[in-house]
């Protein structure tokens, strides 16, 4: 009885550890997809409502998801400290702050990083012609996450399951 319970209970984890990496490349696709659309409204705001840079993060961050939500935020409530510091810095420390609370990757957080260099330095149509461009980046590794997750997905899923019937069965 004590050895079903045991096979039971590891055959449950090791289903779950699988079904948790799987989430991970699951959800890769809908941040970079959030990402995206956070920064198309940035773009938005910039060139076709002349929104100060600080109110234009504020609006975006309150509509978002809390992982990408978060970064706009901290970068316009650093932006409004005293310190008056550039947005380049506000901007890359808010990256860095919120960059663990997501499933990104180094790729994305070096386009985000870049971005900072010349968001709030340079005029409307320099900064669009930026936004695009990251934007660009961005939709391409979109496509690669999901082609991942097409391949990893349902594989990590079926291994954490077949892992778990692996261990339960050199039990018996």
């Amino acid at each position: 009885m004590v050895k079903l319970i045991g096979s039971a209970i590891i055959l449950f984890s090791a289903t779950m550890v699988g079904w948790q990496v799987g989430k991970l490349y699951a959800m890769r696709p809908v941040q970079l997809r959030t990402l995206l659309i956070a920064l198309q409204m940035l773009e938005t705001e910039i060139v076709y409502g002349s929104t100060p840079l600080h109110r234009a993060f504020v609006k975006i961050g309150r509509r978002m998801a809390k992982e990408i939500g978060g970064i706009f935020l901290t970068a316009a409530e650093l932006m409004g400290t005293a310190e008056a510091l550039s947005t380049q810095v506000c901007w890359q420390t808010a990256v860095e702050q919120h960059w663990s609370q997501t499933v990104l990757r180094k790729e994305e957080k070096d386009v985000l990083l870049n971005l900072g260099y010349v968001l709030g330095s340079s005029d409307r149509h320099d900064q669009q012609k930026h936004l695009r461009l990251t934007m660009t980046h961005l939709r391409g590794l979109e496509e690669e996450a999901r082609l991942e997750q097409g391949k990893y997905e349902n594989m990590y899923k079926s291994l954490g399951f077949l892992g778990g019937l692996l261990v339960v069965i050199l039990m018996l």
